[in-house]
């Protein structure tokens, strides 16, 4: 008991010192969070994965604590990359050495055995860290044509008439862009996010977490798609102003709900057709 209390007084006061250490990055991060849409979610990531921790807290009492020196080359190597970011004035590199700082913390301090129960935590961290430019513009611009394709397809379909020009749609009383901010992408973060926590929820197998989470990928697309092609007959039939202002803002809240409500009901198919396994007997007595 003594040795993890010197052990949690080691991990408060080292915690002080990188808060210290990352003040500026930390800043520009929540301001990253508050400026950026696509981000935003950025705020309930640090709780959650708190949360997460401390539900943890009777798998890290039982843990035997076995500080590990690789930590310490963990710790080394991820500020290399902070310095490295601030001299390169790369956001995305600072941001990722608190992960990797945090992670060789943990190693140094206490061992493997707690760094495997925290590692769903402490990865989940990555989520709240925004994607560098070039990596989120070769996301971007490839949703920007397939949510503009989806739209024409729709809108065809419905009989309204539609002319693209790569991902601008041309309609018979205005044009519609499909913009960054349309793509997509955010609504394919949030709900990527949204995902990987309601699997974690809803279920402990590994695979079927990880075929929720990825399952928000052509949910998000095709709600996006929807969204799109919904604007676009709304303008054919209202007038451009159905396709800008509070109309324009209130469809991407409703059709993220509508994405939401989707993932549930692919999170019910997983499940009936990948049941859990029966508990065997002799477990169920043990538990009783």
């Amino acid at each position: 008991m003594t040795m993890t209390r010197r052990s949690m007084a080691a991990a408060a006061l080292v915690g002080a010192s990188l808060l210290l250490l990352y003040r500026d990055v930390l800043w520009k991060l929540v301001d990253a969070w508050i400026n950026d849409g696509n981000y935003s979610h950025g705020f309930l990531i640090v709780p959650l994965a708190v949360y997460l921790a401390w539900e943890r807290r009777a798998r890290l009492q039982a843990a035997t604590a076995d500080p590990s020196g690789f930590g310490l080359v963990v710790v080394l190597g991820s500020l290399a990359v902070l310095v490295a970011g601030v001299l390169g004035a790369e956001l995305f590199l600072t941001r990722i050495s608190i992960v990797g700082v945090t992670v060789g913390i943990v190693l140094f301090l206490f061992g493997w055995q707690y760094l495997r129960v925290l590692a769903f935590p402490i990865a989940l961290l990555l989520l709240m860290i925004p994607l560098p430019a070039i990596i989120f513009n070769q996301i971007a611009f490839p949703l920007q044509l397939l949510a503009s394709r989806f739209g024409e397809s729709v809108m065809t379909a419905a009989n309204v008439p539609v002319l693209r020009e790569g991902n601008v749609l041309i309609l018979a009383n205005t044009s519609l862009e499909v913009a960054e901010a349309c793509s997509g992408i955010r609504s394919l973060i949030s709900l990527l996010t949204l995902g990987i926590v309601f699997g974690y929820f809803t279920d402990k197998r590994p695979s079927i977490r990880t075929l929720i989470a990825l399952s928000t990928i052509p949910i998000a697309i095709l709600a996006n798609g929807l969204r799109v092609a919904g604007t676009g007959i709304a303008a054919q039939q209202f007038g451009p102003a159905a396709a800008e202002g509070f109309f324009h803002e209130f469809s991407g809240w409703l059709l993220f709900l509508v994405a939401f409500a989707l993932l549930l009901v692919v999170q019910r198919l997983i499940i009936r057709l990948m049941p859990a396994p029966p508990i065997p007997a002799s477990a169920e007595a043990a538990a009783a």
